[in-house]
Formats: C-alpha cells, structure tokens, sequence
C-alpha cells in the first residue's frame, strides 16, 4: 500500500510562516519537480484495478492507455522494455490489475502511472496460478517428450476416469463399437466440483495398481475424459495432484478434457492429447474393417511379390549358369598354364647362375691387381723411412748442439746428483724398514703368537662366525710355528666358563714351604 504523501518542500521554504510580501518567487519548473519528487516516494509501488481505455500502441513501442472505474480515470503508460514482458495482450474494455508506480508528467501538468506487469481481474487469478503451477511443473520435467509413452496398436482393455451419468461415457462406448470393440473398465469419478481432482487422482493410481494377470484385468491405455466448460469447471483438471499422477502412470495415458480450445495441465501431463472424448476413442483403436482390408491387400501384395521374386532369381540364375566357362576347358587352361611355368622354372636358374658370374667378371675387372697394390704400398712406405732418415739426422744434429752449448750445466748437475743419491738411497730403505714392521705388526702370525688359533673349513676357508658351526663339519686348526691340527664339530653348545676362585689370603704367620689344610 502507498504510504501517505508528505508535506510539499521546495527549496528556499522554511516552517516558520512568512508575510505575503516576502514570499519567495519559484518557477513553475522548480514546483514541477518537486510535486514530482514527491508523487514519486509517496507512490513508487502500488497495484490499481481498473478497466483498459484508449488504448494505443505508439509506433516506438510504448504503450498509452487509461484505467478507469465508475468514478475515475487514471492515465497510464508502458514503456517498450515493459510492454514485450506483458504476460497478456492490452485491448480496450480488459479489466485488469496494474502494477506500477506513479509519476507526474510536468509537459502537461497531470499524473499518471507507469506500468509494469499486467493480470486480468476476475479470472485473472486462476490463470496467473495456472501459470505458475505450469512453469513449476515443466521445470521439474513432468511435461518432457522424452517422458511420453507409444500407445498400444490394439489394446485388450482400456480404462476410462469420467462420471458415470454423462454423456462423455456414452460418446466413447459407441465409438469403440463402431470402430473396434475392445473390453473397457470403468472408474466413476467427480469430474466438477470441490473433491473431484482427488477422485481422478485416485483413479489414475487405481488402475495403475491393478497387478497384471489378477481377477481385474489391467487396463493397456488410460482415458480421462468430461465435456467441455468454463475454467472454473475445468479447474479440477489443473489441480497439481491430478497432473502429477498422470504424468506418474505407468500405463499410456490420454487427456480428453473440455473442447478442442480447452487446455487443462493434465493435457501436458498425459501421453497424447484428444480434442475431445469421442477423438481419444478414435485414437485409442483402429477401425476393425479399415484392419481386415489392410490386412488382405498385403497379403495379396505378399504372394505377388513373393511369385516376382522367385521369377527374377532364377532368371538371374539361370543368366549366371550361361556366364560360367565349361570345366573341362577351364582345367586345361590351367594345365598349360602350369607347365608354361614349370618350363621357366627351370630355364631360370641357369640364367641367374650366368647373370652373376658376368656380375663378377666385371666387378673383378675394377679391383687392382695384389701386386700392383703392394708396389704402391712399397713406394709409400719407403717415401715415409726416407722423410723419417733425415727428420732424424736433423733431430740429432739440433740435440747435439743443445748439448753441447749445455756442457757445462750438465757437468754441475752431474755432480749433485752424485751427492745426493746416498742421502736418497738412504731414506727409501728407511721408509722401507717401517713398512716392513708395520706389515709384519699386521700378520696373522703375530696373533697367533699371542695365543690365538685360525679356525678353516674343509674348503680352505676361515670360519669368522658360530653361524657356520654345524654338526659332523671337518675343520683344521692352525697355531704358532705352522701347526696344524684337524677337528669334527659336535654343534652342541659348550657350557659356561667357570670362574677362577680366588687365591686364598696369606696370614702374617704362614709359612710358605708348609701346606695349608684349608
């Protein structure tokens, strides 16, 4: 609701009253603005219901029209981006529910209201729920193609949800008569009034109950159907419960409910749509004699095709039985064949034999002759040993010089190097002796000198740990001087060592050379 409008406020106007002749003057623009500013809080959202006049669709795509009631109008406008998400198209006379808000339009000193949504009034309500109930289910997928079942060709029983007092039910069962025949069951329901979308539910999820091969045969194809009416009495039809357990049934399903113009949400939610209940007993069976004529045509077309088939293979057998060659023929064809090639069978290794030994002949002919390489080789080598000769003289001759401008370097070196190689010779053999002793300190002998023993097995290799002791094993035993000594392991664990019992004191008064009782 629109909240009530304040006091006018300009710029320049103070609380406290002023006398007329002090005043302050404002320009009609300045007053424009600020009734509009005002008019704008006061009304910026308000819903009018009111009846559609002077309607007219500008050429820049806005709209222009009134609301008016029986005491008064309302001027309107609504802009092009509004107008192409109007859910209903304005013409004169349509009452409607205007949402908007209201502004003033200083060119013409008036006010008016900008329009955003558009309802009808009345039955405006139920459509705009209609709507809505329509993109939640579609949004959930319920009126999806790929959701909707093929109707059996020829159905045994077909269940029809309708009242059983009108002549919806009377219009199907004489159709399928003159049609086709076929056993239908029949569930009574309120097709109108309050209750009656929770009967047509019931019935739906009723025949879908019904467990195949039991005393009650189920029904292959569902009808729901009732004559046509106002939307208030097709309203039980777009009740969600009703849409969604059709959209639920397991069994084909088709929607005739109202006339060809009437669209209810069962009609989304079915499998197939009838225009009307004497359409959705059209569409449910064939015609039984349009079936028998049908059925004897291609038959007909069966024995004939059948016949103009057996005429063409054979002629085209026979055709290919006249294309064949004569065996006898065919077999010396490739007799001859087989000795023509028998024949260069054997003519062609000789051949391959000659084409290689000329092949040779002439790769013989390229290569020098042995001697002719070895006397090239000899003229080499000795053109290298005469180069060499004189390198060397020339080496000698540049060595001498060196040396014996040298002479006198070589005659010093000389002579401290024979000063220096007793020092030299003298401390190798030192080095020498403490290598020897330190090896010698390292030598397995002196371990054994100290009382040790060098366990082997019977292979020559010594034994480092009790893992190898096992029972019956031949070892040998090596102590100082090179003694050897061979044993046989038992594998039992000896036992403990005993410990040395100590010596007992000597008394100030014992005497050495006499014994001790104790």
């Amino acid at each position: 609701m629109p909240g009530r409008a304040g006091p006018l406020t300009l710029p320049g106007m103070t609380d406290a009253p002023a006398p007329s002749h002090n005043s302050p003057e404002y320009s009609v623009s300045d007053l424009s603005q600020a009734l509009k500013r005002t008019v704008e809080q006061a009304f910026e959202h308000v819903r009018v219901k009111g009846e559609i006049s002077g309607f007219k669709r500008h050429s820049s795509g806005h709209l222009y029209f009134a609301l008016k009631d029986a005491e008064a109008v309302l001027d309107a406008v609504c802009w092009r981006g509004s107008a192409a998400r109007l859910a209903l198209a304005p013409e004169d006379g349509m009452e409607v529910v205007a949402t908007g808000r209201l502004t003033t339009y200083p060119g013409r000193s008036k006010y008016q209201m900008v329009v955003e949504r558009l309802e009808l009034a009345g039955q405006g309500a139920l459509l705009k729920l209609l709507e809505d109930r329509k993109r939640k289910l579609a949004a959930e997928g319920l009126f999806d193609a790929g959701r909707k079942k093929r109707l059996p060709f020829l159905p045994e029983v077909i269940g029809v949800v309708t009242s059983p007092t009108g002549a919806v039910i009377r219009d199907i069962l004489h159709r399928l008569a003159d049609r086709f025949p076929r056993r239908v069951l029949l569930w009574p329901v309120a097709v109108q009034g309050e209750g009656a979308a929770a009967q047509v539910a019931a019935a739906i999820d009723g025949f879908n109950a019904i467990a195949p091969g039991g005393p009650v045969p189920r029904p292959d194809v569902l009808i729901v159907a009732r004559g046509g009416g106002s939307l208030e009495d097709l309203w039980p039809f777009n009740e969600e419960v009703v849409a969604r357990a059709a959209a639920a049934s397991a069994i084909p399903l088709i929607s005739a409910v109202g006339h060809e113009t009437d669209t209810t949400l069962i009609d989304y939610a079915a499998d197939l749509r009838a225009p009307t209940p004497t359409g959705a007993a059209e569409m449910v069976v064939p015609v039984r004699r349009d079936l028998m004529v049908q059925v004897l045509d291609r038959g007909r077309r069966l024995l004939a095709a059948t016949g103009r088939l057996l005429d063409e293979r054979a002629l085209r057998l026979e055709g290919l039985g006249r294309g064949l060659p004569e065996p006898g023929r065919r077999v010396q064809e490739l007799q001859q064949g087989l000795d023509d090639r028998g024949e260069r069978l054997r003519n062609a290794l000789p051949n391959l034999l000659h084409r290689r030994r000329a092949q040779l002949e002439q790769l013989a002919a390229r290569l020098p002759s042995p001697r002719q390489q070895l006397a090239e080789k000899r003229h080499g080598l000795e053109t290298r040993v005469t180069r060499l000769e004189a390198a060397m003289k020339a080496s000698r001759a540049a060595e001498a010089a060196r040396l014996e401008r040298a002479g006198l370097d070589v005659a010093q070196r000389g002579q401290r190097l024979t000063a220096a190689l007793p020092r030299l010779l003298e401390q190798r053999r030192q080095r020498l002796e403490r290598a020897a002793a330190l090896l010698e300190s390292y030598s397995y002998e002196q371990v054994l000198k100290r009382g040790f023993a060098l366990v082997r097995d019977a292979d020559g290799e010594a034994v480092t740990t009790a893992d190898a002791a096992q029972g019956g094993a031949r070892w040998t035993l090596t102590f100082q001087g090179g003694g050897h000594v061979g044993v046989t392991v038992d594998g039992a664990v000896p036992p403990p060592a005993a410990k040395p019992r100590p010596a007992p004191r000597k008394t100030r008064g014992d005497d050495a050379r006499q014994g001790n009782l104790l």
